[in-house]
């Protein structure tokens, strides 16, 4: 303590674990000598905290049964098979994708003058910057992947059809949005790769038959790729798309929830 208070201790880290280690160590000892008091007390066996907390929601809520009747369902055996696995991937890298998107969110300046650098700051500067970049990257190019496997496999399966024709309407949606992520995505860096493969997607879309000038200035905002270009698909990334993306998975798995997983041919 006499070296952190004169300052003649140097290291930071090595304060900083000390303090840890014996402030973890102090609560673990404030809380045996609190659970051992609670017992003799009490003449009760002893709670965990977390069957205290679920109790006091239950009083409140009553969630315990229609909680049941979703996690207790049965999941057939032919259902386990990592073929019937691929859509739940799909969902656990859209979760991978909106967390590290947060991340790069605190950083980035959806502006053409500081889009770029504010890129290369997250690269350069920022702790675990790069590497959360590239998860954000490696995560979507996985979410398109496995949601074209896992609709092939629906395909092949035949589980489109009847009842489930709206299961297979939203999971089209579902792969338009994702293809929408990547398409809107590719913009923020604004760099030379990511400015002409916008010219070219917002060209290509501005070719559709009688409203193809409308989708073009829809996504541009106006006749070239500029600031407000950069400011609407960064909206659209972040806001609109995921927005939608949430209320279709919803609905998708309420769907599959009530229809079941059809068997194998």
């Amino acid at each position: 303590m006499h070296c952190h208070i004169q300052g003649e201790e140097k290291n930071l880290w090595m304060p900083l674990t000390r303090w840890t280690v014996f402030g973890f160590a102090g609560v673990v000892l404030a809380f045996g000598i609190y659970r051992s008091a609670s017992v003799w007390t009490g003449r009760k066996p002893w709670k965990p905290l977390r069957t205290r907390l679920a109790e006091w929601f239950e009083q409140r809520y009553q969630i315990a049964e229609p909680l049941s009747k979703v996690l207790k369902k049965p999941v057939p055996i032919f259902a386990t098979h990592w073929l019937y696995c691929l859509g739940g991937i799909t969902a656990f890298l859209f979760v991978v994708q909106g967390l590290t998107g947060i991340m790069l969110a605190f950083y980035y300046k959806p502006t053409a003058a500081e889009a770029y650098a504010s890129i290369q700051f997250i690269e350069n500067e920022v702790k675990l910057g790069s590497a959360i970049r590239a998860i954000h990257h490696w995560s979507a190019n996985g979410m398109i992947v496995m949601c074209i496997a896992h609709m092939l496999r629906v395909f092949i399966m035949g589980a489109y059809k009847a009842p489930r024709e709206l299961n297979w309407v939203s999971g089209v949606v579902l792969l338009i949005l994702t293809l929408a992520f990547g398409f809107t995505g590719y913009l923020l860096p604004w760099d030379q790769r990511a400015f002409w493969a916008t010219t070219v997607g917002t060209e290509i879309a501005g070719s559709i038959p009688a409203i193809g000038n409308l989708a073009l200035i829809f996504l541009r905002v106006g006749w070239g790729v500029g600031d407000l270009t950069l400011g609407r698909f960064y909206g659209l990334h972040v806001i609109v798309v995921p927005l939608a993306t949430v209320a279709f998975m919803l609905a998708h798995f309420l769907m599959v929830r009530r229809l079941g997983v059809k068997k194998p041919l």
